[in-house]
């Protein structure tokens, strides 16, 4: 029985999403002045389907069933190789990060904000509507 009805599971989906591209936006900027630095995104669909596929496994009711577990496949992470901006090789724009940033930042904090709706609708239940 799925307590939550799907909704916690979708809203931690995207807030995997968006932990992982604010950490790929923090190593772009980190790396603003490496030579030859390709900058790197994430993509939301890869993401998406390997959280989804790390969940399945073997359900095993004897002993001679086989155990498996499906692993999860790429990470979403890819570079941008075919991109160069700057004389030294970096492809890094400053004011793109910023922005990619701050977009992010946005997403994260409203997925946190209905997930934290969501408790709150909880314990209102919980609390018999007091």
């Amino acid at each position: 029985m799925n307590l939550f009805g799907g909704t916690i599971n979708s809203l931690e989906r995207g807030l995997t999403y968006a932990t992982l591209k604010n950490k790929t936006i923090a190593q772009n900027i980190a790396n603003v002045d490496t030579p030859n630095y390709k900058t790197k995104d994430v993509s939301f669909k890869d993401v998406f389907a390997d959280v989804n596929k790390s969940t399945i496994s073997a359900n095993r009711t004897d002993v001679r069933h086989y155990d498996f577990h499906i692993e999860g496949g790429k990470s979403g992470v890819y570079s941008n190789e075919n991109f160069r901006s700057r004389p030294n090789g970096n492809a890094v724009n400053m004011d793109a990060e910023q922005a990619k940033l701050a977009e992010n930042t946005i997403y994260y904090n409203a997925l946190i904000e209905r997930v934290n709706g969501k408790f709150r609708t909880l314990n209102t239940v919980i609390k018999g509507g007091k």
